[in-house]
């Protein structure tokens, strides 16, 4: 029996994926991004064991809101890629179960070595840290061609996606980035949804309850003509943004 490592559940979750959706936050991730608001999700050997069997079972007690509203099981974390065999088992045991599977994560996994999990996937929500390479690599320590290429082998099997970008000033907000974001993104078919997230300082608290410095202390939170600037200048490519703003 495949067990795995939690950080939290939300069981009445309704802004990671369609409809009411009961959210199973994984523990461990491989990246290091700056703005972490779940800094206590990096330790791999931290969080409460449980099998997909209890996960599935507990969910089970939500299906009717879920299925009404179309909404599902989505695991994230952390990062949920991190443990693929109980993410497929936690995605097996739910689509045996009726309900839908919602995968969200930062594309740091080749597409290819999870094609199982993909397989019974019904959404992806895809988050793109920073387009350029390097400043992708600087701010949350990732190879953004591997997320890149996550990205073109959803849209080649046609598994719906969600794509997220967090904006942070001075960080994630230049033209170059935008540009080669809507650039990017109007060349998929499979985008159901692209949300500009505004950066916050809500989970600031957790790096310094362990005790650590706050990699973006100083920078200013996202406000709404800064999302603004970033719709328009992303929708100049034909790529509509889903915003709150709207």
């Amino acid at each position: 029996m495949i067990k795995g490592k939690i950080h939290s559940i939300e069981t009445f979750g309704t802004v990671d994926g369609p409809g009411i959706r009961y959210i199973v936050f994984l523990q461990g991730c491989p990246l290091r991004c700056k703005y972490c608001h779940n800094r206590d999700t990096w330790n791999k050997n931290g969080g409460t064991e449980k099998t997909a069997e209890e996960i599935v079972q507990d969910a089970l007690k939500y299906k009717t809101y879920m299925e009404f509203s179309g909404g599902g099981i989505t695991v994230s974390g952390g990062e949920a890629t991190a443990q693929p065999e109980f993410l497929y088992e936690i995605f097996k045991l739910a689509k045996e179960n009726g309900l839908t599977t919602c995968l969200d994560t930062s594309g740091c996994t080749k597409a290819s070595d999870i094609s199982d999990i993909l397989d019974i996937t019904d959404t992806v929500l895809l988050d793109l840290k920073h387009m350029i390479p390097e400043e992708a690599k600087n701010l949350a320590g990732i190879d953004i061609n591997t997320a890149i290429d996550f990205a073109r082998y959803l849209d080649e099997k046609n598994i719906p996606v969600w794509i997220r970008h967090v904006l942070v000033p001075g960080v994630t907000d230049s033209e170059e980035n935008l540009n080669k974001m809507g650039e990017f993104v109007s060349t998929l078919n499979n985008v159901e949804r692209f949300e500009i997230l505004p950066y916050h300082t809500l989970g600031v608290h957790k790096w310094e309850e362990l005790g650590l410095k706050y990699p973006l202390d100083g920078i200013p939170q996202a406000e709404d003509e800064d999302v603004k600037r970033a719709k328009d200048i992303i929708e100049k490519y034909g790529v509509e943004i889903y915003n709150k703003l709207d």
